[in-house]
């Protein structure tokens, strides 16, 4: 066999079509004869110059230039349909038809495993797998000129592969139609998928009713013809199963998402659509609508093809479902985190202000921590935990720490946006939607207002009390100089603010994680209900229990993460030599306060001390932008914003920002 034909010149030798189809011969090995397909498939779509873009017109105009010469030359003609033939007597059309698309197991990490495989292995054509044959001929970029090929150039096909390749024959769709409705319906009334679809449609069976149709139908076929009136219930029930497993998302925004139960609906899903498309084929009652029909197919088949190329579009929707997810329960505690009139500004002022006095006590047992001369690891874990017990405190307590708030509040702005709808006016919805921003964006500078305006004095107060009794500070000069070098305006600190507030945004992943899986496996139930813990709780105390995790698990893995891996992370980056540190602004301002302490008031005559607070503010910046920009876009993703209304968006802030700068930082008289 020749080689696949390379880039050639724009003038196409006319012999060309003649030399790739006589490559096709029914007596050649297996690999041979498929190399030929590929070599016409590679041809077609060949572009005029290597490198440039390709008019899906040239492969269209290719076409019809191989069907003239088989239809002028009836001993070529004979030659290709016997070896096409051949080919597809050899091939198992179930493994295209039924199965290619759709996952082996109904797991996403093996299914992960798998694509990653597809996308790095080479293939064979050596084989008798006709998805894998599938693959080798078609790419997705190949949907443009399929679907640009006209009604005449489709009859023409289907009248050369109707003769000549039984793979498209009505008993292999209704094989096919047959194995899809068995993965169906083994899928959905599995027990994962089955109590989460909707009772009242799931009692009308039509899950058993679709093996049932197809089986009948497959019957009908091997008489002679299906009837029409069959291929109607059919269609109908398919769609009463679309509508069936359709629900199964709705019980999951209510009671917790798992990826591994959305990737088995979608599979379903899929499947659902294919015996539509494959109904479709078998029925068409006249040449062009069958043509027209196995072109619909094609293209839903190289649909599939590029989906399994990669692990991006498997992934994007089950996440984007756990972002809404996570954006629902953050949500209803962001709320808190937002200042909307003065009361709310001045409540806000105070919890942060409680908030930064914590934050002081946990500045000064770092600095003890680090006396204690421990390893690196130990002391990032010990660092870790001070961090996760203030913070878990602060939550206790109803205070709050301002940087925590973006990760909060950015899914319950996202909720503001929940009534937007493209191509609608949206005026009024963007403008509440910019009152929201105002109100974020000022509870954010109260709230660093209120944790820096408690937490620098009491640090300060702290290191001259103790110098006034025990005749020196609790933070050394030699920590001092330390921390002045490590907050030096030309150095690395705020790029480890950036840092900082990736962890941020993690720990509130972690927050609805945890909260997800709280929900998803009934733990609050189980608290409340379970006969030993009831036995040993009581009934009330075990109501009460249950309660309090369901109120405040999200709180305390958020804050527990962040707290471990502010300590955690930074002493396993020293370990492997790579210099990573965090610098967060409530801390970073405590140790400036303790800088001060011990070196006197002689450090606020420098230039080194004010470029320190030109760096603290610039974290303060970094740190909320970071983490807000994150579960920004996380929150755009749950709600499915697009572009447009994005630019709109983005257009009346800045109108706001121009017209009223005040009223994001102070709030409304009235």
């Amino acid at each position: 066999m020749k080689g696949v034909p390379t880039a050639g010149p724009a003038a196409e030798p006319a012999a060309e079509p003649v030399a790739l189809l006589t490559q096709a011969r029914c007596d050649d090995p297996r690999p041979l004869r498929h190399g030929a397909l590929i070599a016409w498939l590679e041809w077609i779509r060949r572009p005029v110059r290597r490198g440039s873009a390709l008019d899906p017109a040239l492969p269209v105009s290719r076409i019809q230039r191989l069907l003239s010469v088989l239809e002028q030359d009836e001993a070529l003609a004979a030659q290709v349909a016997a070896a096409l033939a051949q080919v597809g007597r050899e091939m198992d059309a179930a493994s295209l038809l039924a199965d290619h698309g759709f996952a082996l197991r109904q797991a996403l990490s093996s299914e992960i495993a798998r694509r990653l495989g597809q996308r790095w292995l080479p293939r064979t054509p050596d084989t008798d797998d006709l998805a894998e044959l599938f693959r080798l001929l078609l790419r997705p970029q190949d949907a443009a000129w399929l679907a640009a090929l006209d009604g005449a150039t489709l009859a023409r096909l289907h009248r050369l592969f109707a003769k000549a390749w039984p793979v498209g024959t009505p008993e292999a769709l209704a094989n096919a139609l047959t194995l899809l409705s068995s993965a169906v319906t083994a899928t959905a009334l599995s027990p994962a998928l089955r109590r989460r679809m909707a009772a009242e449609l799931l009692d009308r069976r039509p899950f058993r009713h679709l093996n049932e149709l197809c089986t009948e139908l497959q019957r009908q076929v091997q008489g002679g013809a299906p009837e029409l009136h069959t291929a109607a219930l059919l269609r109908a029930v398919i769609e009463r199963c679309h509508e069936c497993a359709a629900t199964v998302f709705e019980h999951l925004e209510q009671h917790g998402v798992s990826v591994d139960i959305v990737f088995a609906v979608e599979q379903l899903q899929g499947r659902l659509d294919r015996m539509a498309a494959l109904l479709d084929c078998l029925l068409a009652p006249t040449p062009p609508a069958a043509a027209a029909a196995w072109r619909d197919l094609l293209l839903q088949l190289l649909a599939a093809n590029g989906e399994q190329e990669g692990l991006r579009q498997l992934l994007g929707h089950h996440y984007s479902l756990l972002a809404r997810q996570t954006a629902i329960r953050h949500a209803e505690t962001g709320e808190h985190y937002i200042a909307s009139d003065r009361a709310g500004w001045f409540d806000m002022l105070r919890r942060a202000a409680g908030g930064g006095a914590v934050i002081a006590g946990t500045t000064l047992l770092k600095f003890a921590i680090g006396t204690l001369g421990l390893t690196t690891l130990w002391a990032g874990v010990g660092a870790g935990l001070n961090y996760a017990a203030s913070f878990v405190l602060i939550m206790l307590l109803h205070w709050t720490v301002a940087t925590k708030q973006p990760a909060m509040t950015a899914p319950a702005m996202a909720e503001a946006l929940a009534k937007v709808r493209p191509g609608n006016d949206n005026a009024a919805e963007i403008e509440a939607f910019v009152d929201r921003v105002a109100q974020l964006v000022r509870s954010q500078a109260v709230g660093i207002l209120g944790n820096v305006a408690l937490c620098f004095p009491l640090v300060l107060a702290a290191q001259w009390l103790a110098r006034w009794i025990g005749g020196a500070p609790l933070v050394g000069s030699e920590s001092a100089r330390y921390v002045l070098h490590g907050l030096d305006p030309l150095g690395a600190s705020l790029p480890f603010a950036a840092f900082t507030g990736v962890l941020l945004f993690a720990s509130s992943l972690v927050a609805g994680w945890a909260e997800n899986a709280f929900v998803f496996h009934r733990l609050d139930s189980a608290l409340r209900w379970n006969p030993g813990i009831v036995r040993r709780l009581g009934a009330e105390r075990a109501a009460r229990w249950s309660a309090w995790w369901r109120n405040n698990i999200s709180g305390l893995a958020g804050n527990v993460s962040l707290g471990l891996m502010l300590g955690i992370l930074p002493a396993l980056a020293a370990i492997l030599g790579l210099g990573l540190e965090v610098r967060h602004v409530t801390l970073s301002t405590g140790q400036l306060a303790a800088a001060l302490g011990a070196l006197g008031w002689e450090l606020l005559r420098t230039a080194s001390f004010w470029g320190c607070v030109a760096t603290v503010a610039g974290i303060g910046l970094i740190n909320l932008g970071v983490s807000f920009w994150f579960a920004w876009r996380l929150a755009l993703r749950s709600r499915g914003i697009r572009v447009a209304e994005r630019q709109r968006i983005g257009q009346a802030l800045r109108w706001r920002l121009r017209s009223a700068p005040l009223s994001f930082l102070l709030p409304p008289r009235a």
